[in-house]
């Protein structure tokens, strides 16, 4: 008999915030069910078991049940309940008060509803950084999980791993588990003789060793091909009866009993990291296929080993760097976060500076209470993870769970306005590094919208938030390459094991045919008044299909600004000098947002042009969210024809209007020319990899009004744009009084026929106007007052 071993089983289950409600069922009824349901059975094993707050929420108002039976494991201690940050952020994103802030959260709310003591974390993604330590004790935690792969990044040998050590920071401590990298393989895919034989070899080597299984609890049925292997071929159950028939020597335990019985293996210091895959990921492609062609070629080279320690990947933060919407994701977030401390920071002073931010609440007037309240949930959702990375996974490349972020945190913004006494003559304009790059964005907004621009990249208009249905048509994302692209190229001929059962991470499945024509990579963001120049004879598909020749890097150069602001306009006028056919253009666009309208005004004026040259411009405007092939979203006409669903590829000539229509949302975009343009109007679509398999999925629909100009005696050019937010629908099914209704119908009447002229006098403006550097250091409460600024190139 081999020497004891324990075995904590921690198990990770999750649904992001966002995801759709058929996922959350099918998970429940492929994974989490029948994974308790045979657990049930073996009344001698234990189990670890995190559950991410967004799903414990949803398993609670849809299967009560489930937690009631969780509850009672947990009462008989067979089940050691793991918490977390409530809705499953990756901590390196959050400021501290955010981290603590969720944390203890969901401890409460886990202690309260299922019982027993949280004294552990579930890490996101295993993403750690050591600084994380004066937090997670701040919060009362004593342990987590991690992977194998960070202690050896600390450089320990196999042979130090065998049970967990202590860390510390700040003068603060805990406890780190190391999680198996072999173990999360085996585990539900390898033979169970195999699986127990590597225990049993693990023993012998180690004294007192303990081994830690700590992986997603969806690979248990909801993983492709899973659900046949575990339950119908009765996987699990033999599983089971392998650790209850090993018990005289492999005993299951959970974290905590280790912790009460056992001491820790020494002290360590953990290097920044995340499991091996996460790592790898981070990195650029190109760095990606070099290492696997590394790995590959180095097979059966012994030396391989021995290398793989000295292996590093990259580092979690440049996901932010590699995806620029992630960035502007976290940015967002950010200054919600801040806004948000800003008032708690006001509560607090207003009641006197040694209460907790709870009792502050408490004594307030319970609806302002529970405004608060609801801000603060908001934002913590808008934290959920997924869509900020990329992997295996999805992520950032779903649309649907960036909408999901996104909206959350426009509708804390929503909510710390009401707590702020904000009304409809809101009108705000700022300026700041709001995406932390070195330079200065702008934004402006009013009780409708909130819109958000970088002049130094191209000017573009990089979010677009509708407050009515807490909508970013912003949240796009741009064509890139990615290290999986290889394989949809070779069409997975020398990768991976289709359809069989195994791991995501050595699946290659392809979800439609043809993927590999269908890749294109954007050489600029798809963002909002992204300026192009193009050959005169360019045609609608060398367009859509990215084959299009650029006459000028105007859409990369950086834009000279001027924000303007009077009590009922604010207006930033943006403006930039480069070569167009070689020769020096002048583009200026002035772009103008009112109190209380859904509507942006935009004055294009282009200078500077040679009489003889003829030129071809476009300003590209790309929507998110709106996605395509449903008949509750088309786009029409002047005369309200339909023109297709939002997927339809559009080549209009001579027109002046286009309006694409959600129901679903409750949205109507329409974009009013007063020059007669042609339009471009068509789907981006990127090949991406999610646990599915990889698939074509629509990020945005890209909208091109676009001129063939002949300058005038001049040399000059114009044309206006008013781009029109009309909320109507959402608004009737929020309130369907006829009276209102009535009443909103009239003011989408109104607003769909604003006038373009721009309304600030000159008087007005120079009043108004004031130099970018003095604008930061402008109070608050100067919000009132004409604030107006210009940028330093």
């Amino acid at each position: 008999m081999p020497r004891p071993i324990r075995f904590i089983f921690a198990l990770h289950n999750h649904q992001p915030i966002g995801n759709f409600e058929n996922v959350f069922e099918q998970s429940y009824q492929e994974s989490y069910l029948p994974f308790l349901n045979v657990f049930e059975q073996y009344d001698t094993l234990k189990l670890a078991l995190h559950t991410s707050g967004s799903l414990m929420e949803w398993l609670d108002a849809k299967h009560p049940e489930y937690v009631d039976r969780l509850a009672e494991l947990v009462k008989s201690g067979r089940i050691e309940i793991i918490g977390g940050a409530f809705y499953e952020p990756i901590l390196a994103m959050l400021p501290s008060r955010d981290r603590i802030g969720q944390i203890k959260k969901y401890k409460s709310w886990l202690e309260n509803r299922i019982g027993g003591i949280v004294r552990g974390m579930w890490t996101p993604e295993r993403v750690w950084e050591q600084s994380y330590v004066r937090d997670l004790a701040a919060a009362e935690i004593e342990y987590t999980i991690l992977d194998d792969c960070h202690f050896r990044n600390a450089s320990l040998d196999e042979n130090q791993l065998s049970r967990h050590y202590l860390t510390e920071d700040d003068g603060s401590t805990m406890s780190i588990f190391p999680g198996s990298e072999r173990l999360r393989y085996l585990i539900p895919f390898g033979n169970i003789d195999e699986t127990i034989r590597y225990f049993a070899e693990y023993a012998d080597t180690f004294e007192n060793a303990v081994l830690v299984h700590g992986d997603d609890g969806e690979k248990f049925g909801t993983w492709p091909n899973t659900y046949h292997h575990v339950y119908n071929e009765y996987w699990l159950h033999h599983f089971f009866d392998a650790l209850r028939d090993n018990s005289d020597w492999l005993v299951t335990t959970t974290p905590s009993e280790i912790l009460d019985t056992m001491k820790p293996l020494g002290k360590i210091y953990l290097p920044d990291g995340s499991y091996r895959e996460m790592t790898e990921w981070a990195t650029p492609p190109e760095r990606q296929n070099e290492l696997a062609d590394l790995q590959k070629e180095m097979t059966r080279d012994p030396k391989l080993s021995t290398l793989k320690k000295y292996i590093r990947g990259g580092f979690w933060r440049n996901f932010k760097i590699r995806y620029p919407e992630t960035n502007d994701m976290y940015s967002r977030m950010m200054a919600t976060s801040l806004r948000l401390k800003e008032v708690l920071d006001e509560e607090q002073s207003a009641h006197g500076n040694n209460i907790s931010e709870s009792q502050t609440l408490l004594r307030q007037d319970s609806q302002h209470a529970q405004k608060i309240e609801a801000a603060l949930d908001a934002l913590y959702r808008g934290q959920c993870n997924c869509s900020y990375w990329h992997g295996a996974f999805g992520g950032v490349y779903l649309p649907h769970l960036r909408n999901a972020v996104y909206h959350h945190l426009i509708q804390a913004d929503n909510l710390i306005d009401e707590i702020s006494g904000y009304d409809d003559s809101y009108l705000e304009a700022d300026v700041r590094d709001f995406n932390f790059d070195g330079h200065k964005e702008i934004r402006i907004a009013n009780n409708e919208l909130l819109a958000w621009f970088a002049p130094n990249q191209g000017g573009t208009m990089y979010e677009l938030d509708v407050r009515e249905i807490c909508h970013n048509l912003g949240a796009t994302l741009a064509r890139r390459n990615e290290a999986y692209h290889r394989t949809v190229l070779d069409g997975g001929k020398n990768n991976g094991h289709g359809n069989d059962c195994a791991s995501i991470h050595d699946r290659v499945v392809f979800k439609q045919e043809g993927l590999d024509s269908r890749l294109q990579y954007d050489s600029y963001p798809r963002k909002c008044f992204v300026d192009l120049f193009y050959d005169c004879d360019t045609n609608f598909d060398d367009v859509r299909n990215g084959r299009q020749r650029l006459h000028s890097t105007l859409h990369q150069s950086e834009y000279h600004a001027t924000l303007y602001r009077t009590e009922s306009q604010a207006q930033l006028i943006l403006k930039t000098e480069g070569l167009v056919y070689g020769v020096p253009v002048k583009v200026q666009k002035t772009v103008t947002m009112t109190a209380n309208s859904p509507a942006l005004r935009v004055l294009y004026q282009l200078s500077g042009m040679p009489r003889e040259y003829r030129f071809h411009f476009a300003t590209e405007l790309n929507f998110a969210g709106l996605p395509g092939g449903a008949e509750d979203r088309y786009f029409s006409d002047t005369d309200d024809n339909r023109l297709g669903h939002l997927g339809t590829p559009l080549n209009l000539k001579h027109a002046k209007h286009l309006r694409m229509t959600d129901e679903w949302l409750g949205i109507d975009v329409s974009l009013d020319t007063l020059t007669p343009s042609d339009f471009y109007a068509f789907p981006v679509e990127t090949v991406s990899q999610s646990e599915g398999g990889f698939e074509l999925v629509q990020q945005s629909i890209a909208l091109q009004p676009h001129w063939i100009i002949t300058p005038d005696k001049r040399g000059c050019w114009s044309t206006e744009l008013t781009l029109t937010l009309d909320t109507s629908r959402a608004k009737l099914r929020r309130n369907p009084n006829p009276h209102t209704s009535t009443e909103i119908m009239n003011d989408r009447n109104t607003t769909l026929n604003l006038p373009l002229t721009p309304t600030l006098t000159a008087s007005a403006l120079h009043e108004s106007r004031m130099d970018f550097s003095e604008t930061l250091s402008v109070p608050e409460t100067l919000r009132e007052k004409r604030i107006t600024a210009e940028a330093e190139k």
